[in-house]
């Protein structure tokens, strides 16, 4: 199993509104994407924590991540996720 976990911020003037746009972006990859295995979003309420957005994404293997990560679908959804995000972070990981 291989995991993609990537965390952003939101753009100035962008709220938890816009990152309901960003989630449905990318959960909506699930079943469009056939490398993902499980995909979930999680938008942050907590004021202490220094990330407003989380994407967690499961492959069965890098290969497959690999694939995810030039799929058109998914660079689709990169482009609603840049419009309201900045500060992006990543952790990438064998399970």
């Amino acid at each position: 199993m291989f995991r993609h976990v990537v965390m952003w911020n939101y753009k100035k003037g962008n709220d938890a509104s816009d990152g309901q746009k960003v989630k449905a972006a990318l959960e909506g990859l699930k079943g469009i994407v056939p490398e993902i295995v499980d995909i979930k979003v999680h938008i942050n309420e907590l004021s202490y924590s220094t990330k407003d957005i989380m994407l967690d994404v499961s492959f069965a293997d890098e290969a497959g991540f690999l694939a995810y990560k030039d799929n058109l679908d998914h660079k689709a959804a990169g482009e609603i996720v840049k419009q309201y995000t900045t500060d992006r972070v990543a952790f990438d990981y064998n399970i």
